[in-house]
């Protein structure tokens, strides 16, 4: 059940209920059908948002009111306004977007991103891209970072030689960030020989990485990383996402009452292209992808 509203600011805050509070009982509300707040998912994988309140305050104001009795759907004059203050965000069609970041915030569970459009299409304010409130908007970050971006709790995949000792015996100079699905069971991780390995990180510390381990009789690993290690990323993380990265979209477009910036765009599907590290050649840009023979 999704029952949120954006404040009209371009300030990026995480604004939506957590997650444990959606499938929550409330007293019986005739202005809140299944209809206007479906399940996150439809059966056949659809994202569904559900409403959007225009005024979050007018809404608030309402649930005072009902909780306290003093509103059981008789008066017009309070249930007029509360009818005209939603938004079926469902009933909204779906467009694609593309543009430049300029400010992230919050996680895949309800985060924002903050993108301009080229200036042929839109000089004004920029779009601010509102991913699902229940993680399921498709997020994909791609390119090439610095291995300094690391952080605890980001999952990498090498492949290296691991000596009899358990250890790594040469830095690594290249290695993947990736999100891998919640059902994905890694390869064992056994000492002796060349293995691909898969592991959250635990620890950086001055060009060191802990790698916590799931499988295997090695569930610690410590692996050395190369001045100059570059990280492949293909990940669903906006931890990742930085301002000048290129952004291409589909999602439901409201630019009226509430918006942020010239619109709110509750975005489905949005992938994030990091421009190319100093010296390397430019990648196509996120929409010229599928284009390509």
């Amino acid at each position: 059940m999704v029952r949120h509203a954006l404040p009209l600011c371009l300030t990026l805050v995480a604004l939506l209920a957590p997650p444990a509070a959606w499938g929550q009982l409330a007293p019986y509300d005739p202005y809140a059908d299944s209809q206007e707040h479906p399940a996150p998912l439809a059966a056949d994988g659809t994202i569904q948002w559900g409403v959007f309140y225009k005024s979050q305050e007018l809404q608030q104001a309402y649930q005072r009111l009902w909780n306290l009795g003093a509103c059981r759907g008789t008066n017009r004059a309070i249930t007029e306004p509360v009818q005209r203050n939603k938004l079926l965000i469902d009933r909204l069609p779906e467009a694609d977007y593309e543009g430049v970041v300029v400010a992230v915030s919050g996680s895949l569970a309800g985060g924002m991103v903050a993108f301009r459009q080229p200036a042929a299409v839109s000089p004004q304010e920029p779009l601010v891209a509102q991913l699902h409130p229940a993680g399921v908007s498709r997020l994909r970050v791609t390119g090439r970072m610095p291995a300094s971006v690391l952080r605890p709790g980001f999952t990498i995949r090498l492949t290296a030689d691991v000596d009899n000792d358990g250890q790594i015996s040469e830095p690594v100079a290249g290695f993947d960030i990736v999100t891998p699905p919640a059902d994905f069971q890694p390869d064992p991780v056994e000492p002796g020989g060349r293995r691909q390995i898969m592991g959250t990180v635990r620890a950086v510390r001055k060009g060191a990485v802990t790698l916590a381990i799931e499988a295997g009789r090695l569930r610690r690993l410590m692996v050395t990383l190369a001045p100059d290690a570059i990280a492949s990323v293909d990940a669903s993380r906006l931890d990742l996402i930085a301002p000048g990265d290129s952004v291409a979209l589909t999602g439901r477009l409201w630019s009226g009452e509430g918006a942020m910036g010239s619109g709110t765009v509750f975005a489905s599907d949005l992938t994030i292209t990091k421009p190319p590290l100093p010296g390397e050649v430019p990648a196509p840009a996120a929409g010229d992808v599928a284009r390509q023979p």
